[in-house]
């Protein structure tokens, strides 16, 4: 848990302070005192008697009761040290800067675990080992700078990096970023990053809380409390974007199925945050600049103005925008175009040249709030070749920012020729964006990133019973046909009749029960495809023989299955257990198209019916499912019910890891799974 006494401490000891502000013990000194912390401070040096001016006691033995310890001692001496301040002096919150500790060795990690448990006895909270510290509004209890202007109103950014932490500060104060509070949660043996999101959704006052929220992650432990807490936070109006580092395809382990080898611990991510309404981002910038979109009014549709006195920044952002689904409208104007000079176009982008004044700017920023009603928002392109100031244009610009109905995003790329006047606009409260395509690729991952799913999902209604009959009698690994089939039908996932035969004869006595023409396929082989073990269109008894004699004998094959030749499109439906995060369900197109094109969408079981339309909607192949010239689709809401039947069947059966419905053949009228494979593991 996070007491009061880590956010808002009446008192403070420094253990090891220095004076030596190159250490971390004196810098956080100086950071706590140059940020004027405004109750009793204290340090424990045996050295001294005096630390920057601050009277230093021998021992922690000789302190008052703290409320808050941060120490930046060695990590051998900080579990007596804490257990004499947590027994004896009645400190609730600490921060150890220290490292030594499991990032280390073994030693390091038992003594982590000694001085959690004493924390957890006695009450109280633990940031770090190993970290930078924390800071906020209340005090800056960290050794490292810049510390960023600490406002009420900033954001809120918690990190499982110091070091990173400090350069996404670096980057987000550089584009005039406000921060109210900063976690850096180090070793997180304690408290980590989710722990800290869980507080900061537990304490939201829609009054005084930020709301905006910035993770940098390097290990999610806990995906389910991420989840709850983002996207509570979420629907109470805030903002949340995230880094999760770690994540590169170098990282997920080789599988067997389709679904296994395209579903990755980091799609469990994409989906993890598409679920909870984070907007994942990869790179410091990025972050800090989404961030910094969120700090502007929200944007109401998409439908955007291009502002400019540089023709060529207006290009590359109208092509970013457009490519990520926003839009930028064609605009008429004789009137606006009358007050520019000559040369001038109002069409969007709308172009002023470089002589344009700050007046021409205030003229056009007015006419896109309140004359142009398929205008949403507006990007304002406006730095300088550094032949004169451009002062009285940033003064419109932050004039027209304060009163437009509509956001107005600033654009300010001369970040050598016009150094003072960006200084002077951010002064003044304001937040820019120094290059356009970075701006306009963020401002596209909000637009583009959904709302959260709801809280309570309800899923299809399944067969339990007979779904755990077939589960808990299967060995582990690949189910049989038939124990597949009863999966399926206890999930109401419609399917093919089939008939799994091991002679000719009864191969022959299936065709006819089942009906000509007819699919035969090797039972045993993974990629049955690849061995040639699947004939399509079988239509006569000679073929059927023929082919079973070919088949049976291909390598690991222990039977034949026989299924009726059904046409349509094929589609795919498929699910994976990530560890933590539980099941991933996917779709995509289907049949050899899944590998080739590797077109799917993901997410994160239980699944509403929501959900998985968006899942259907966002797959490029999504025109070949509504049909397109002149073939028949299949039925939306037939597929998006499958997605959530085999959702409720992951939440029936959770042995299963992989699960592969491929091919799903279908029409307008119905959906039948053609082939079905499950893994299980207890």
């Amino acid at each position: 848990m996070i007491t009061s006494q880590l956010i808002a401490p009446k008192s403070i000891v420094v253990i090891g302070g220095s004076n030596d502000i190159t250490k971390p013990g004196g810098k956080v000194l100086k950071n706590l005192l140059d940020h004027q912390f405004k109750g009793s401070l204290y340090v424990t040096n045996p050295k001294e008697t005096e630390v920057q001016g601050v009277k230093c006691y021998n021992t922690p033995n000789d302190l008052p009761q703290v409320d808050l310890a941060i120490l930046a001692i060695a990590a051998k001496y900080c579990l007596e040290t804490i257990e004499i301040l947590a027994r004896q002096k009645s400190t609730k919150a600490f921060i150890i800067l220290s490292a030594g500790f499991h990032e280390e060795s073994p030693e390091g990690a038992k003594l982590e675990q000694q001085i959690v448990a004493v924390i957890n006895e006695t009450g109280g909270s633990l940031i770090g080992p190993n970290c930078i510290g924390m800071m906020n509004s209340n005090y800056a209890g960290v050794f490292s700078t810049p510390i960023p202007k600490l406002d009420p109103k900033g954001v809120d950014f918690i990190s499982g990096s110091g070091a990173t932490a400090v350069f996404i500060i670096e980057s987000g104060m550089s584009k005039g970023l406000t921060f109210s509070s900063v976690y850096s949660v180090g070793n997180s043996a304690q408290l980590g990053v989710e722990d800290v999101l869980e507080y900061l959704d537990q304490s939201f006052d829609p009054k005084t809380s930020s709301r905006v929220k910035l993770l940098y992650i390097e290990s999610i432990e806990n995906p389910a409390k991420l989840l709850k807490h983002a996207s509570s936070l979420i629907r109470k109006g805030c903002q949340i974007a995230a880094i999760k580092a770690g994540g590169s395809a170098a990282g997920s382990r080789a599988a067997s199925s389709h679904t296994g080898a395209l579903a990755s611990s980091d799609v469990a991510v994409d989906v993890l945050f598409n679920k909870a309404g984070i907007v994942r981002c990869h790179g410091r910038d990025e972050l800090t600049t989404v961030a910094s979109i969120f700090m502007h009014p929200e944007l109401k549709g998409k439908n955007i103005a291009i502002i400019t006195h540089a023709g060529g920044p207006a290009v590359m952002l109208t092509d970013v925008l457009s490519n990520g689904g926003l839009e930028i409208p064609k605009l008429e104007s004789s009137e606006l175009l009358a007050k520019l000079y000559s040369g001038s176009s109002v069409a969007n982008p709308i172009d002023f040249l470089a002589t344009g004044t700050a007046e021409q700017l205030g003229q056009i920023i007015d006419y896109c709030d309140n004359q142009f009603d398929n205008i949403d928002g507006m990007a304002v392109i406006f730095g300088s070749p550094g032949l004169f100031p451009v002062y009285e244009v940033y003064k419109v610009l932050n004039e027209k920012m304060k009163t437009s109905r509509k956001p107005i995003y600033p654009v300010l790329p001369s970040i050598v020729n016009v150094k003072d006047e960006i200084d002077y606009f951010v002064s003044l409260g304001n937040i820019y964006f120094p290059d356009e395509v970075t701006f306009g690729n963020a401002l596209c991952k909000v637009v583009n990133t959904p709302k959260p799913a709801p809280s309570e999902i309800i899923l299809p209604e399944v067969d339990h019973v007979a779904i755990r009959k077939v589960i808990d009698a299967a060995t582990e690994g690949y189910l049989s046909p038939d124990n597949v089939q009863q999966l399926l039908d206890a999930a109401g996932i419609p399917r093919a009749g089939e008939a799994v035969v091991a002679s000719v004869d009864e191969a022959v006595d299936a065709v006819i029960k089942l009906g000509y023409p007819v699919v035969m396929k090797v039972v045993g082989p993974v990629h049955k495809s690849d061995v040639g073990g699947v004939v399509l269109n079988v239509k006569d008894e000679a073929t059927v023989r023929r082919e079973f004699n070919r088949m049976i004998v291909i390598k690991d094959t222990t039977a034949i299955l026989i299924q009726p030749m059904l046409s349509g499109q094929y589609v795919y439906v498929g699910a994976k257990f990530e560890p933590k995060f539980g099941h991933m369900v996917l779709c995509g197109m289907g049949g050899i198209y899944i590998e080739v094109f590797k077109d799917i969408q993901a997410g994160l079981s239980p699944i509403s019916s929501g959900e998985a339309h968006d899942m259907i909607r966002k797959l490029k192949s999504y025109q070949i499912i509504q049909g397109v010239r002149g073939q028949e689709g299949i039925n939306e809401d037939i597929y998006a019910e499958v997605i959530t039947r085999v959702a409720a069947l992951c939440k029936a059966a959770p042995e299963i890891m992989e699960m592969d419905i491929n091919p799903l053949v279908g029409n307008l009228s119905k959906l039948t799974a053609v082939d079905a494979r499950i893994r299980i593991e207890k």
